[in-house]
């Protein structure tokens, strides 16, 4: 068992070790479920890390889904001066609450 790694979900890389918490872009999973990520770049640390070329084969993080749940609300304002041009839009991004349990090279 190594004791961290980087993972691709999401169009984001992540490091993580076990016991992390973090928030990644919406899954469609269960909360309480189990998820599987597969695209791992890296795993281990020092001189005994392993990279992928791009994937490290064989190697995989697992985790716990916490929650589901959204941002704070990002407020986007366009405007052009002297040209009475003004938009406002509200964006809150979606996301997943994972705790990693688990990694295996």
């Amino acid at each position: 068992m190594s004791d961290q790694a980087i993972i691709k979900t999401g169009g984001k890389q992540y490091r993580v070790a076990v016991g992390d918490k973090l928030r990644i872009e919406k899954l469609s999973a269960e909360v309480g479920g189990a998820i599987e990520f597969g695209e791992v770049l890296l795993v281990g640390s020092g001189d005994d890390a392993r990279i992928g070329t791009p994937l490290v084969a064989g190697a995989k993080v697992s985790g716990l889904v916490k929650s589901h749940g959204r941002g704070k609300k990002l407020i986007v304002y366009k405007f052009r001066r002297r040209k009475n041009y003004r938009r406002k839009n509200g964006h809150r991004q979606s996301y997943t609450e994972v705790e990693i349990t688990g990694i295996s090279a």
